[in-house]
């Protein structure tokens, strides 16, 4: 290997070191050889472990304890029980104890931090960011908590959730977190790809700070009859993918239950009659940040033919600069983690999927603008890279191929190129709804013109809109979103009952509202 190569794993973040030091500080929940699942007050000693291994390297960790679904109707009537308790918990016992909470979740920042690492590929610095943004968000909603309650109560029965793994801490545990404060007891399922041991750490906390919850691993498919469609679920949160997200969706058609479902869209940006080049590469660069694997990430770029050559120039210097590999790799096992751009995929059967939908387009007509490679990682000698992707551009793939329409979740960029506004709006609403998008022109109000037809729920101004923090709301337009929208008092009524007749912001059958801008 060249000199200042990598040649080790960071001293003590290995992931037995890790994961001793979870058996360390909460021995309730892990077991030498397994996890447990979470219920009634209890950890339990039941589900058959599945195998996993980490996509950092492929090495075995702790696979989610998979439960029959008996097991989890059990598990569900116990946090029905445990919510007709918290119900009558007051607000300032309720604040005091998720404050608990959160400090303790800041006191064991780091070891979180390495879990997110070692179970879902985050780079070292995102993962710090992950767990310091669920503790920001959590502690501004401990201030403005109050009035958000006002003439509000809880639900009838605890919060189901149900989430992806790639946002397991700022995502998830801040959701549940603000559903216990509002006053309600939560049920969250382990996602199955990844980000167990991040929430059976997480939840061990809550319970020590006599918070009501439950945490569950198994099927989302085996488990929904208890997670989705039981009589006692008061609230189902769903992030995910549109299969299963209008799976759930269809379920819930024939029932009145409260539901807020994020799924996937094709976010875009939109080049039109625009000169900041360099502004604009400094927002694709933090774009690529955790390999895309975000719902609010940008992978096509609707761009207007007459500026293909400049927008070109600038996105080739923009790939070429981004850094991957092992996020724990370093020369000296001293040193500092490496900042990287991003990790690994989820798993490696993820890029063997994305190799293939990049292969399909081509051959359908698709022309590769860019293709990185492994050679170019920051990896470890002898290290398993099936899970790693590098950086891949295509331009105009065809909209019969699964990158012409779909949300590739990963570092797959795609180009069209457009001769009209019309086209271009045509374009940027390819998959029937998304969260983001963003217009860049150096006309505002044209800017301003275009947005107004585009089909999402956030839309930047020569600024890339993501999920957001505490106050604002969060979510989608068209097939990537349903139920009540999120964010700041929008999560809190959402998971809370108001006056009568009341009718809450988001996308429903019957009506669709959408918040103040």
């Amino acid at each position: 290997m060249p000199p200042g190569a990598p040649r080790h794993v960071r001293q003590g973040a290995s992931w037995e070191d890790t994961y001793a030091r979870c058996r360390q500080l909460a021995p309730e929940a892990f077991d030498h050889d397994r996890v447990r699942n979470l219920w009634g007050g209890d950890w339990q000693l039941a589900g058959e472990p599945a195998e996993a291994t980490s996509p950092v390297d492929a090495s075995p960790i702790a696979g989610p304890p998979m439960l029959q679904l008996e097991q989890a109707l059990q598990a569900v009537a116990a946090a029905a029980t445990e919510h007709t308790e918290w119900v009558k918990v007051d607000l300032d016992e309720r604040r005091a104890r998720v404050a608990r909470c959160v400090d303790q979740l800041e006191t064991h920042r780091e070891l979180l931090a390495l879990l997110l690492v070692w179970e879902i590929g985050k780079p070292w610095r995102q993962a710090l960011t992950s767990v310091d943004r669920t503790i920001t968000g959590v502690r501004w909603y401990l201030e403005e908590i109050e009035p958000m309650l006002a003439e509000r109560r809880p639900l009838a029965g605890p919060v189901s959730n149900i989430a992806s793994w790639n946002y397991p801490l700022s995502v998830l545990v801040h959701a549940m977190l603000v559903q216990l404060l509002a006053g309600n007891a939560v049920i969250a399922k382990t996602p199955t790809d990844g980000g167990l041991c991040a929430l059976t750490l997480s939840a061990a906390l809550m319970r020590r700070c006599d918070l009501p919850v439950t945490l569950l691993s198994g099927s989302g498919s085996r488990l929904s009859p208890a997670l989705v469609l039981n009589d006692d679920i008061g609230c189902l949160a769903f992030v995910g993918g549109r299969d299963a997200g209008g799976q759930i969706a269809s379920q819930l058609v024939q029932t009145d239950k409260r539901h807020m479902l994020e799924q996937e869209g094709l976010n875009a940006w939109g080049i039109w009659d625009f000169s900041d080049w360099d502004t604009l590469a400094t927002h694709l660069k933090k774009g690529f940040e955790y390999g895309k694997q975000r719902c609010t990430a940008y992978p096509r770029y609707v761009v207007q033919r007459t500026l293909f050559d400049r927008f070109l120039a600038m996105y080739l210097q923009v790939v070429r600069s981004l850094s991957f590999g092992h996020p724990l790799a370093v020369v000296d096992p001293g040193d500092e983690p490496p900042d990287l751009d991003f990790g690994p995929l989820i798993n490696a059967a993820k890029v063997n999927e994305l190799n293939q939908a990049i292969d399909l387009a081509i051959q359908m007509a698709a022309t590769p603008l860019y293709r990185s490679s492994l050679q170019e990682g920051w990896f470890l000698p002898g290290q398993d890279t099936s899970a790693y992707l590098p950086p891949v551009a295509l331009l105009d793939p065809p909209g019969a191929s699964a990158l012409g329409h779909a949300e590739p979740f990963g570092p797959v960029d795609t180009v069209v190129l457009v001769d009209s506004a019309a086209e271009l709006l045509a374009e940027m609403n390819a998959s029937n709804g998304c969260l983001v998008a963003s217009i860049a022109c150096d006309d505002e109000q044209l800017a301003r013109q275009l947005a107004a037809e585009v089909h999402a729920f956030k839309i930047g101004i020569n600024r890339p809109r993501s999920r957001g923090d505490k106050a604002e709301p969060f979510g989608g337009r068209g097939a990537s979103w349903k139920g009540a929208f999120v964010g700041g008092e929008l999560l809190v009524h959402a998971v809370t009952q108001g006056p009568p007749g009341e009718h809450l912001f988001g996308n429903f059958p019957d009506y669709q509202r959408y918040p103040p801008a």
